[in-house]
């Protein structure tokens, strides 16, 4: 017997099917989860968007009308919780008490240099870029999604989703090359 296709999946969810939706989230939680850290720099936070993506499926997948690929509509839906939980903390105050107890536990630039392997500096890199670009090189790169696709989930139009990515991998072209990788980027 075939597997279920994911829409097959959100009907059978709408119709209140705990084992479609078990399916569903068997096969997207690991790409949803990853997409979420690298959008809130938190594992808590991309668990937890993980959690209310698959609860809003639960409650509204019988409005899915399949204009769209399943997994884009279910990245789209976490990169909306994802930013909606990182403004939540923006509004949240930092405790300068607790902050100033936190001890510096950071290597000197040298050994951290040494410890750092091309991965660990090309996620620094990553990480430096704007919250637009890293999303548009994860979008296409880390969850292999069309540049349409893109477009759609972020809410962009086409043209503007090419120019961020063009921007995205000339920034961190350069900022490998700042941190002394001869790698070639694109």
């Amino acid at each position: 017997m075939a597997a279920a296709s994911d829409l097959e999946l959100f009907q059978r969810v709408g119709a209140g099917d705990a084992l479609a939706l078990k399916a569903l989230y068997a096969r997207h939680r690991v790409a949803i989860y990853r997409f979420a850290l690298r959008l809130t720099r938190s594992e808590a936070s991309a668990e937890d968007v993980v959690s209310e993506v698959f609860v809003d499926v639960w409650r509204n997948a019988a409005a899915f009308e399949g204009l769209s690929q399943p997994q884009t509509f279910l990245l789209g839906v976490a990169r909306n919780k994802a930013y909606s939980l990182l403004r939540r903390r923006r509004d949240e105050e930092l405790d300068d008490e607790k902050a100033a107890e936190i001890e510096d536990g950071a290597d000197t630039p040298e050994a951290a240099l040494q410890k750092r392997t091309k991965g660990e500096i090309i996620r620094a890199c990553l990480n430096r870029l704007s919250a637009a670009h890293r999303e548009v090189i994860d979008l296409v790169y880390y969850q292999d999604k069309s540049i349409d696709e893109v477009a759609e989930i972020v809410g962009a139009p086409v043209g503007t989703v090419k120019t961020r990515m063009f921007h995205a991998r000339k920034r961190l072209a350069e900022f490998i090359a700042d941190a002394g990788e001869d790698r070639g980027w694109p």
